[in-house]
């Protein structure tokens, strides 16, 4: 079992920045790909960005490219979503996510169905 804790959002004016953290316990850390997901009510899960197991490959949602950035500090069994010039589409509740992968390469994951784990998700709320 891995337990996931995010931290860092909250309310910030279109434009700004936040860093989004995922403290991970239970298990290796680095054993884990993970990824960021966010949801709005009514829709789908959606993936951010992901990570993989070493931290050298990374994959993005085309509408954050260039403005959100996904890195993993494996000493510290933390993710982490450094967001920036944000945008009020970007509203959404934001959920870390842990795939075992240590059995299948060093890859990143794009969809919710192959994450293992989830946290309970952290609010982000930009205004306008």
């Amino acid at each position: 079992q891995v337990q996931l804790v995010e931290s860092g959002g909250g309310l910030v004016q279109a434009g700004g920045s936040l860093r989004l953290s995922c403290a991970a316990s239970g298990r290796p850390f680095s054993m884990y790909a993970m990824g960021w997901f966010r949801q709005t009510p009514g829709e789908e899960r959606e993936i951010v960005a992901g990570i993989s197991m070493n931290g050298d490959i990374t994959t993005y949602a085309d509408s954050v490219k260039g403005r959100f950035t996904i890195d993993r500090d494996n000493a510290k069994s933390t993710v982490y979503l450094h967001m920036t010039s944000l945008k009020p589409e970007d509203t959404a509740i934001y959920f870390c996510s842990a795939r075992h992968a240590y059995y299948s390469g060093d890859d990143v994951y794009r969809t919710d169905a192959e994450y293992d784990y989830w946290g309970q998700g952290t609010q982000v709320t930009v205004s306008s």
